[in-house]
């Protein structure tokens, strides 16, 4: 496929990895959280009869679906498909992805027996995802590929609850009522992310994002005693290899200036902070992805239109912006909205809104 980056002499550095360096881009970077399946036919028709784990598994399916919306959309990025759950799944943990619901731990993970059980993970546990990050590299061309891995909060919740949760209760309750298990519980799941986001860098990723679901359930005092020591543990597991690290969470906006602190590059923000409040909160060490609001996908394209541009210009107050959503695409998205929100953004230059 052609090389999705702009012919400009800046363009010997992907807009997405010069943006995430807050280096002028040749052109406002984009992507898209869970654009790589999701909403797309082609997608949808690929996975026919298929479940997530299995399709996370098969290298060559993996490399289609991470492709399929950088020929669509032209993003100036393509993340793995894969699931936050697979480096779990891959060292022995009994899960699985249920329809409609999202994992499903078999046996929940509440005592010290359970959590000596976490062993390390190796290249060898997923070789499906060092293969297909290796082909998506020479596909890819120039397009960065972005790794990425669930942060140790969001998979101890998974864990200890046993599946999705509304309340985290017993997620909560452990990590108060037995600190020392619970750091165990959670440096283990550290060490298993950090090397699950290695391996993807060292086949050619060019970026990771520690992507963590649950962890807006947190006070900031609760996030900076019981989680951010480990999430910083990720991310310094990755530091000497040389790629933007991109830290997201959802509902985090109390906790942004301590996820950025944790050692993130790039801090990626939901659609309930203004980029600009965002840029004062994190400061300018941080670059910053975000932040379109998911249910405005739905509305009319004017309505779209105007709210893309805020966007673009709050992300001016940022030293480095990557335009994205503020959080995954919704599976009933109209592709073609996304394809026109790339051309938007793409038409709209790094400094001017």
């Amino acid at each position: 496929m052609p090389d999705v980056q702009n012919e400009s002499p800046r363009a010997a550095e992907p807009a997405f990895l010069a943006a995430c360096n807050r280096r002028a881009p040749n052109r406002l970077p984009v992507w898209f959280m869970r654009q790589a399946g999701r909403s797309l036919p082609e997608y949808r028709a690929l996975r026919d009869g298929v479940t997530m784990l299995d399709s996370c598994a098969r290298p060559e399916m993996v490399v289609e679906i991470t492709m399929q919306p950088v020929r669509r959309h032209r993003v100036d990025a393509a993340v793995l498909y894969s699931d936050i759950v697979v480096p779990l799944k891959a060292i022995g943990v009994d899960l699985d992805i249920v329809p409609g619901t999202g994992p499903v731990i078999a046996d929940p993970v509440r005592s010290a027996r359970e959590v000596a059980r976490l062993r390390p993970l190796s290249v060898d546990d997923v070789p499906y995802v060092d293969a297909a990050c290796r082909e998506l590299v020479v596909q890819l061309g120039a397009t960065p590929l972005i790794g990425f891995a669930g942060a140790p909060f969001t998979l101890a919740s998974y864990l200890v609850e046993g599946g999705p949760s509304r309340d985290h209760a017993r997620t909560k309750a452990l990590m108060h009522d037995d600190t020392q298990l619970w750091h165990d519980l959670l440096g283990r799941l550290a060490a298993i992310t950090g090397a699950f986001l290695r391996v993807q860098i060292d086949a050619g990723a060019r970026a990771v994002q520690l992507f963590d679901s649950w962890v807006g359930t947190l006070s900031a005092a609760d996030y900076a005693e019981f989680v951010q020591p480990h999430s910083a543990a990720v991310l310094a597991a990755v530091a000497d290899l040389g790629v933007p690290r991109i830290h997201f969470g959802v509902g985090t906006g109390e906790l942004l200036a301590l996820m950025g602190e944790a050692g993130a590059d790039v801090v990626g923000v939901d659609w309930r902070v203004p980029l600009s409040e965002a840029t004062r909160r994190v400061g300018p060490e941080r670059a910053l992805q975000g932040n379109l609001d998911p249910a405005l996908l739905r509305a009319r394209w004017p309505v779209v239109e105007a709210a893309v541009r805020k966007v673009v210009r709050e992300g001016q107050t940022a030293p480095g912006h990557v335009f994205n959503l503020g959080h995954g695409v919704p599976p009933d998205t109209d592709p073609d909205v996304l394809t026109r929100i790339v051309e938007l953004v793409h038409s709209l230059t790094p400094r001017a809104g």
